[in-house]
């Protein structure tokens, strides 16, 4: 019987090769890469200056306690963290503990407050300028209405020229010109939250009858004059916190006392400290105290956060309406020893 040989069938299965996996972890780190990238563009689109700072000062601060009364880690771990003193020697963490070097103190603050305040009259005084160029009441007089700022405020002075009285010789009735431009003074003067000083000036000429009546009398009566056209202009009454008439007590020219220009009124746009110290004064000189009332700290101390949080208010209270971004937020502080919370001077 023939024999067959057996034919054999060999099948080949092609495999395709996928290359492995690592292109998937590649997408995927590009994905969250770009979903980064447009959370932090979101971020920076919908947020202001101020919160930009925040965040700012929270990356470089971490450690700085909120009020909220959250955690003071990024990453709370637990356990005690350890620092390292001023001998280099290693410490249980102090969370009281502050560099002296970066306190911000109480006199600091109110130095900050005052320069932005000062900012503020400047800007008034541009507006006021701007104003002076644009009445036709104003403009022609304008050689003679001067404007500055000074330790107490905005200073408007009205003064006279020889062939340009502001007042009737020897006299407090106004010149009808002068009357128009303390009307639009004080048309300008009710938009300003400020309180306002008046001073009455006169040169070094006598009367005849100083005794009866003389340039402290007139002086007194011109700046009075000026304080009822101002109301009659717009400003109100309760702004007013005092007028003065002081003869020839304030040349303007010291050299030559008999010069017209020493005959004037001046206005004073008062910074918040000039009108305490004003009230201060009127009442006596007497603050109210109470029995539960602290002693007075030295103004090199620092604030604790209690104070902080009232003067802040205060401050934002004081100054309506100026944009006080050098100012910290009232939950920027650090502790500091005996549990005192100062602002880090790396705030502002």
């Amino acid at each position: 019987m023939e024999e067959f040989q057996p034919i054999i069938v060999k099948k080949v299965i092609k495999k395709h090769d996928h290359h492995g996996g690592s292109w998937k972890v590649a997408f995927a780190d590009f994905a969250v890469a770009m979903m980064a990238f447009f959370f932090l563009m979101w971020i920076l689109n919908s947020t202001n200056e101020t919160q930009k700072k925040a965040i700012e000062g929270y990356f470089k601060d971490p450690a700085g306690v909120s009020q909220s009364g959250g955690s003071r880690y990024v990453i709370d771990l637990g356990g005690s963290p350890q620092a390292l003193d001023a001998n280099n020697e290693t410490r249980d963490y102090d969370s009281d503990y502050v560099d002296p070097e970066g306190v911000l103190s109480a006199a600091a603050i109110e130095s900050a407050a005052d320069k932005i305040e000062r900012e503020r009259l400047k800007d008034l005084m541009a507006e006021l300028e701007q104003r002076i160029e644009e009445s036709e009441a104003m403009r022609p007089f304008k050689n003679q209405l001067l404007l500055d700022i000074t330790k107490e405020g905005l200073r408007i002075q009205i003064i006279d020229q020889s062939k340009r009285p502001m007042f009737d010789p020897g006299g407090a009735q106004l010149k009808y010109y002068t009357r128009d431009i303390l009307l639009e003074l004080g048309s300008f003067l009710s938009g300003v939250p400020n309180s306002i000083k008046l001073t009455g000036h006169t040169d070094a000429a006598k009367y005849a009858d100083d005794d009866d009546f003389g340039n402290w009398e007139l002086s007194a009566d011109r700046a009075n004059a000026a304080r009822r056209t101002l109301v009659e202009g717009g400003m109100s009454l309760e702004k007013v916190a005092e007028v003065v008439g002081l003869a020839d007590r304030a040349l303007f020219d010291e050299k030559r006392p008999l010069d017209p220009v020493n005959r004037r009124i001046a206005l004073i746009v008062l910074n918040k400290r000039s009108a305490a110290e004003i009230q201060r004064n009127a009442a006596g000189g007497q603050e109210e105290k109470t029995e539960d009332a602290p002693p007075v700290r030295p103004r090199s101390q620092p604030f604790t956060k209690k104070e902080l949080r009232e003067n802040t208010q205060r401050l934002s209270d004081d100054l309506k309406g100026i944009e006080a971004d050098n100012l910290p937020a009232p939950n920027q502080y650090r502790e500091a020893e005996d549990n005192q919370e100062i602002w880090n001077l790396d705030d502002f």
